[in-house]
């Protein structure tokens, strides 16, 4: 691993912070002494902590086994018949919680609904019917297409009352990145909108997803939700009308029983080789875990207001803003639009207007309501406030200062985790008001969870000292197989650190304990919280006329994180112009989406590549983070190289 200087000296000066006595009392946990008593119990006794934890909620059948296996094949509560839908609403039914509000949606356009827990079962139960009228049965698979909505929330759970296998996809994904994981994951049913709003612009669905379908023999009935009501073509026998399905579908639907370890969700991360993987999920194991981890991430209550600020594309949605919330039985939001239109003061409104006291977002969020200043949220009265998590990538501590300082006046517990599309829910992370917080840091390793950081040859090393991020014990809600290819699943997971989940981040362990996520050491990046794969962004920019070479790396980004940068060998007899610059950032977007877009493109003759013909990427990146190259050159073919593409950075 690259030495870290100015990380470790940062890790090494983090100042503690010491939760409020107080809150430490009204805490689920009650005390700092049961919270780790109960942290020692699940690392000790994994088998014993996992099974009361299950017993928290609903079976219908019990489990015959706890825990069975080692990585990376694993099982947990054997034999066990649930069902995440019912533990998600009719659990709460049953004891009284009939009018309790589940669900709040607002628009960007201001519209707003309202679901009762009961209101939300009734429509749950008819779209499930909606899915058994399709012929669809255990097993079977539904893709979602949609925007932040209620109604993907109700087409989620009746996936999980049916034991319908489900994806969801980014609806600001192109259509070709659509297709390539339709043609993948192989639905029956899509489901879609008409369109959405997004910063005050309509935005079609429906034609892109027919461009995206055409030919995917898979598909045989695609549900449309009217949301902006602009005239779409639908197909005679293959599309309908949400609305008028729901009104004829009948309300009872008893829930599916569903065996422990049986897939669940799909949901498609970009890695190394470029393809989107279809990352496999049991949805029981998902419920049981996050339900656990959402409890005590976020110290819910039964009063608690929570909004998760992510997309329902991002799995990041799906584990608090869904299972974490409903599972514990409290009022969860979906807002449909930017969270700073039509002013940057939306977010804050927001928080005023619901008085939302647990709050999910991502440091790029954070970062963006810095840039605009703190006159945006004066008007408001955010004393509410409570608890707010970060997920998506690392937190830097000028921005977990400012959301405690001026978001929440000193007295928030600011929880930042760590987690991933694999992980399900993150196994890095504090309790809220029992857990030290260092400005950050993402915490420590977490109920059951076991993780290390270690050395190339997979042992572990001293603290304060970098390293890789490996998992030795699954947790429930861990990664199962990859959809349709257990044999890259076995090989990009477990070949690098035999017996270990290789997560391809590197970290440092504090001597506190607390674990510090320096950033990928692989080729994928978080662009905004957003896992792309820079391999995907090369394909897309391969495909412009006249391109020889490309390599694409993540730079630092004030905002967002990372953001590709892109750069570009041209073919000879072609020259840099502004419209070559203009396709390729075209094609990303339109390949990707406007998420990939380059935020700088090089145009350079020349590549630092090893005598073998390989790209050397990190050197890349170290001109563009740093301006020059400290790491090992060594394996460079021409070392000249390096002066020549600086001077091309430092013209641009």
């Amino acid at each position: 691993m690259t030495e870290l200087t100015e990380e470790l000296k940062m890790i090494k000066e983090s100042k503690i912070f010491y939760p409020n006595p107080e809150k430490v009392k009204k805490s689920v946990a009650g005390s700092i002494e049961k919270f780790n008593e109960l942290l020692k119990l699940s690392w000790d006794n994994p088998e014993k902590f996992w099974n009361d934890v299950a017993r928290e909620l609903w079976w219908l059948h019990p489990w015959e086994k706890t825990f069975e296996g080692a990585l990376p094949n694993f099982r947990y509560f054997i034999g066990g018949i649930t069902n995440p839908a019912y533990n998600m609403l009719d659990r709460h039914l049953e004891k009284g919680a009939n009018n309790k509000l589940a669900l709040i949606w607002e628009g960007e356009n201001y519209e707003t609904k309202f679901y009762t827990y009961r209101m939300l079962w009734a429509e749950v139960n008819r779209f499930a019917n909606v899915l058994k009228s399709f012929g669809l049965k255990k097993g079977d698979r539904v893709a979602i297409y949609l925007p932040n909505l209620a109604e993907t929330v109700i087409a989620v759970l009746a996936c999980y009352r049916t034991g319908i296998i489900f994806n969801t996809v980014f609806s600001g994904f192109s259509e070709q990145a659509l297709r390539d994981r339709l043609i993948h994951y192989e639905p029956q049913v899509l489901i879609t909108a008409d369109g959405g709003y997004r910063r005050g612009k309509e935005i079609p669905l429906k034609p892109k997803a027919d461009q995206a379908i055409e030919g995917i023999n898979s598909i045989q009935k695609v549900v449309v939700v009217k949301r902006t009501n602009t005239p779409v073509k639908m197909v005679p026998g293959r599309d309908y009308w949400w609305d008028e399905l729901m009104q004829k579908a009948p309300i009872d639907c008893p829930p599916e029983p569903i065996e422990a370890n049986e897939p669940g969700l799909v949901f498609y991360t970009s890695g190394t080789t470029g393809k989107p993987k279809g990352v496999v999920h049991s949805g029981v194991a998902f419920t049981v875990n996050n339900y656990i981890y959402a409890k005590y991430h976020l110290d819910l209550h039964p009063e608690d207001i929570l909004w998760c600020t992510a997309d329902i594309g991002w799995l990041t949605m799906h584990i608090w803003g869904i299972v974490g919330a409903l599972a514990n039985g409290i009022t969860t939001i979906f807002y449909e639009g930017a969270i700073d239109y039509p002013k940057p003061d939306r977010f804050y409104q927001i928080i005023h207007k619901y008085r939302v006291n647990k709050l999910f977002t991502a440091p790029t969020a954070v970062r963006m309501l810095m840039r605009y200043g703190e006159r945006y949220m004066e008007p408001y009265d955010l004393s509410c406030l409570d608890v707010i998590c970060t997920v998506g990538e690392p937190l830097n501590p000028e921005a977990w200062y400012w959301m405690y300082e001026n978001l929440g006046k000193e007295k928030i517990y600011i929880n930042n985790t760590w987690g991933q599309t694999e992980t399900a829910g993150t196994p890095l992370a504090g309790a809220a008001w029992i857990t030290p917080m260092k400005p950050g840091s993402c915490g420590i390793q977490f109920l059951g969870a076991k993780l290390e950081v270690v050395d190339e040859e997979g042992n572990p090393v001293p603290p304060e000292t970098p390293g890789n991020l490996i998992m030795t014990r699954p947790i429930p809600m861990l990664v199962r197989t990859l959809w349709k290819e257990h044999d890259l699943y076995l090989k990009s997971y477990f070949r690098q650190v035999p017996g270990a989940y290789f997560t391809n981040d590197g970290a440092v362990k504090d001597k506190d304990g607390h674990f510090w996520v320096t950033g990928r050491i692989d080729d994928v990046i978080n662009v905004a919280g957003h896992r792309l794969s820079t391999m995907e962004m090369e394909s897309a920019i391969i495909e412009v006329e006249g391109v020889a070479e490309v390599a694409v790396v993540g730079a630092p980004d004030e905002i967002k994180g990372l953001v590709p940068i892109a750069f570009v060998t041209l073919r000879q007899g072609y020259e840099v112009t502004q419209e070559s610059e203009e396709k390729i950032r075209k094609i990303a977007v339109e390949k990707i989406g406007k998420i990939a877009e380059p935020a700088k493109i090089y145009f350079t003759p020349v590549m630092p590549k090893t005598a073998s013909g390989k790209i050397m990427r990190r050197l890349l990146k170290e001109l563009v983070t740093k301006g020059e190259v400290k790491g090992d050159v060594t394996s460079l073919e021409d070392v000249t190289t390096l002066e020549k593409i600086k001077e091309i950075i430092t013209e641009r």
